[in-house]
């Protein structure tokens, strides 16, 4: 598929509590957007052009026939977010590791790129890198 044009992502995560989920990535510096939240739902705000909308388990199983992933025991994706340094890296999992999330894999350095991965409250498997912007133009 080739297109010129931007799209918008939303990634749809179940939740089991969503006030504890809001909370947990309210501390790792995310907001959302009031229009898209109930006690259902809630859409946070990754960037101007990418979503996560948090939905409560049986809001989420309205949206599909298979059963949810136990992320005790399984993965169900991996969720990829960029900073601008790798102290801001280090600062989003160690904030996530101290308010609930923990750790999924060990940091990573492979010199131009760098990056280190968290398990938010309720499993899902965080990836947070950072790419030497000299890097991407060669």
């Amino acid at each position: 598929m080739t297109t010129t044009r931007s799209r918008m992502l939303f990634v749809n995560l179940a939740v089991k509590d969503l006030k504890r989920s809001v909370d947990f990535f309210t501390k790792l510096g995310f907001t959302f957007n009031p229009q898209f939240t109930d006690e259902t739902a809630t859409c946070m705000i990754v960037s101007e052009q990418a979503f996560v909308m948090l939905l409560t388990e049986p809001k989420f199983k309205q949206f599909t026939t298979k059963p949810i992933c136990d992320t005790r025991t399984a993965t169900e994706g991996l969720y990829c977010l960029s900073c601008e340094s790798r102290e801001e890296v280090d600062r989003l999992v160690k904030t996530a590791v101290e308010n609930g999330g923990s750790h999924a894999m060990p940091a990573q350095d492979h010199g131009f790129m760098y990056g280190w991965s968290f398990y938010d409250v309720d499993g899902h498997h965080w990836e947070v890198m950072w790419m030497d912007p000299a890097a991407l133009q060669k």
